[in-house]
């Protein structure tokens, strides 16, 4: 079972047992620390007694400087760790801090309490927890990302939660990443992660993790500022028009590899997905993506009807991302290059 075949599994049967290991909120949580101070943060994907969020949070509780921490979960309070949400009760727990100055998490000094449903996140009393938090943290269902940032979106909330590469171009996702309401974080190494999970493991010896699974294209997604959203990639390729053909349906341009971007085309390229890892936007405005259609009409040729797929010459290539260069004294022409109506 490959990662691709783990995933559509879990989408199929409607439950995602991924647990996030603590290394990896670590590694994500310490370029946000300051904005977290004095917030009520909520983490509602997640089993309170087995969740590292809710340790992570709570441990650093006093450094964060946070003033509520909450969290809840599917109908699942069983020992086991993945006990298949069969316990008859729903919690959710919430911690204040540290009391009695052990500073220690002691049991006393987390509140239990009953949820009256089965804890789903859509669930009105789930909906009502929300609306006290500042700040989502969790990794939540990957079969139900576009239900869950929606609600996110709608209740208007900052949030850090883990997705799939794929998600970035959903139809219900890809907008917000142009209305900037939502963009990469820091991320994980190499995009992959391993989860704690009921699913087998069939990663390489390199790779194997007794007890895990290794999925690749995990991303954090977040609209918490991040620093690498405002570090101009550096170009330092020259447009031709037999490096970077142009599309048979598309009046783009296709750029293979992101660090490829010519420094000097103004009209609109064709990026890969993993554009998104760098995208600057003060240096770039997004335009649409491929695999759902959201492109403006105008670059799509009308000679052609397969309008999602790229082709190039007749073949079709992987899903892209279009794009074009902002031009404004932040981000400048390079030295080096024409004018854009002699490239067009």
């Amino acid at each position: 079972m490959n990662d691709t075949t783990v995933l559509h599994a879990a989408k199929k049967a409607k439950r995602d047992e991924f647990y996030t290991q603590r290394v990896d909120i670590e590694n994500e949580l310490r370029h946000y620390k300051q904005q977290f101070n004095g917030k009520i943060v909520l983490c509602n994907c997640d089993d309170p007694r087995e969740s590292e969020f809710f340790k992570y949070f709570a441990e650093n509780f006093e450094a964060f400087g946070l003033r509520r921490l909450m969290a809840t979960c599917y109908k699942s309070q069983d020992v086991d760790l993945f006990s298949l949400g069969t316990s008859e009760k729903a919690i959710y727990q919430v911690y204040e801090g540290d009391i009695n100055g052990n500073l220690t998490v002691d049991d006393d000094e987390i509140g239990v309490h009953e949820l009256r449903g089965d804890g789903d996140f859509r669930s009105v009393e789930c909906i009502e927890l929300l609306k006290q938090a500042d700040i989502v943290v969790t990794n939540p269902p990957f079969s139900l990302f576009r239900e869950y940032v929606a609600q996110l979106v709608k209740h208007d909330k900052k949030f850090l939660i883990i997705g799939h590469q794929n998600a970035i171009t959903y139809k219900e996702i890809f907008p917000l990443f142009m209305q900037n309401k939502i963009w990469l974080g820091f991320g994980f190494r190499r995009n992959c992660a391993h989860f704690k999970t009921r699913y087998e493991d069939v990663a390489t010896d390199q790779d194997h993790r007794a007890g895990m699974i290794r999925v690749s294209g995990v991303m954090w997604f977040t609209n918490l500022d991040v620093k690498k959203r405002h570090e101009t990639m550096p170009l330092y390729k020259k447009y031709s028009p037999e490096e970077f053909p142009r599309y048979d349906n598309y009046d783009a341009i296709n750029v293979n590899v992101t660090s490829d971007i010519p420094y000097d085309y103004d009209g609109v390229m064709g990026v890969p997905i993993t554009f998104m890892d760098k995208y600057n936007p003060e240096q770039f405005e997004l335009m649409g993506c491929s695999d759902n259609g959201i492109v403006a009409d105008v670059y799509k040729l009308p000679h052609f009807k397969r309008h999602n797929e790229p082709y190039v010459g007749g073949k079709k290539l992987y899903k892209r991302i279009f794009i074009r260069h902002r031009r404004n004294p932040a981000n400048p022409v390079h030295a080096n290059s024409a004018s854009s109506a002699s490239l067009r």
